[in-house]
């Protein structure tokens, strides 16, 4: 009568080896998860930190929770939201457009335009942009006149600077100069993240430098750029913070305004506070989406979503090459039972 003999294991020195080629079987309907004591004690100490977080917000009365709601809809903190927006969305356009350009000046064939470009790139990002504000609200100082026209001939339209350039002129010049510095860096990245591949099949299909940049590097690199482009929106929202040394009645610059005659300060910050991070949010809610869309057909998985981040919910399993590919020793015959 034919017997089979049962696979050999670690635990039985004493069972037949394995003919070569062979895959023992593993019995791991016994194996005990692994245990984490140090992750439950972060868990209960972060849940005491919350508590006592939570009571210090409750329990002390100098945060004056009333003044916050008070003051937290009202008309005057409506328009200073309104001018952080616009500076927002100006400062941006005038940075992406001009960091494009500057990226694409970078990484030209000219050395003359690539070392200008480059210049612009030092000078802008190696000074910090609350002096670059200061510098633009004094350009009287240095300028009194400022004229257009032919140079070293005649001008066409000429006037004072200290009429020109007002408060939020330099302030968007301020952000917006400075921005295109940022974003000329973050275009060149994304455009450079592009398989050099693509550019020269498109050139032996006849088509032109300008054409192949439109039609086919930049929708490529977009799914590269709209992330470090979405932070930069969200860091330009707070940047515009800064305009408040300029006398320009944003977001900030209202709830000082109030509080240095309330002198309800710690309320009217708060009220600031929370402003700032309803609208971050709004932002990296539409960030989220904008990744979703850029990522597709893309071979990682597409980029947490809002609700997944604020939610705690984990990000699928990436699966790994070799779980994807068999083994080798699965293509192996496997030896035949002894009888």
């Amino acid at each position: 009568m034919a017997t089979t003999q049962p696979p050999a294991t670690r635990d039985d020195p004493g069972a037949a080896e394995l003919p070569p080629g062979a895959v023992p079987d593993i019995d791991v309907a016994g194996a005990s998860p692994v245990r984490h004591p140090l992750r439950w004690l972060a868990v209960l100490l972060l849940a005491v930190l919350c508590a006592q977080l939570i009571h210090f917000l409750i329990t002390n009365p100098h945060f004056e929770w009333g003044t916050v709601g008070a003051y937290f809809g009202a008309q005057v903190i409506g328009q200073g939201i309104a001018t952080t927006v616009e500076l927002t969305a100006i400062a941006m356009l005038i940075g992406v457009a001009g960091g494009v350009l500057v990226a694409v000046g970078r990484m030209s064939e000219n050395r003359v335009l690539s070392t200008v470009c480059g210049a612009y790139v030092w000078f802008f990002r190696g000074i910090p942009v609350l002096v670059q504000l200061v510098f633009w609200y004094n350009l009287s100082a240095l300028l009194p006149r400022i004229s257009f026209g032919v140079p070293f001939g005649p001008e066409f339209i000429s006037g004072q600077t200290n009429t020109l350039i007002t408060p939020w002129l330099a302030a968007i010049l301020g952000l917006g100069l400075n921005e295109a510095a940022y974003m000329a860096e973050i275009v060149r990245g994304g455009l450079l993240g592009v398989d050099q591949g693509q550019t020269e099949a498109a050139a032996a299909l006849g088509m032109g430098r300008a054409r192949i940049l439109r039609r086919v590097v930049l929708p490529q690199a977009m799914r590269f750029i709209i992330p470090p482009t979405g932070s930069q929106v969200i860091n330009m929202l707070k940047a515009t913070s800064l305009v408040s040394v300029l006398a320009l009645a944003d977001l900030l610059y209202t709830v000082q305004s109030i509080y240095n005659r309330t002198f309800e300060t710690i309320p009217l910050l708060i009220v600031a506070c929370l402003w700032y991070l309803v609208m971050t949010s709004v932002l990296y809610v539409g960030q989220s989406f904008i990744e979703r869309y850029y990522a597709r057909g893309a071979t990682r998985h597409a980029p947490q979503g809002f609700w997944a981040f604020a939610l705690f919910r984990r990000r699928p399993d990436t699966p790994s090459p070799a779980a994807d590919s068999p083994s080798p020793a699965a293509d192996r015959p496997l030896a035949k039972e002894e009888t």
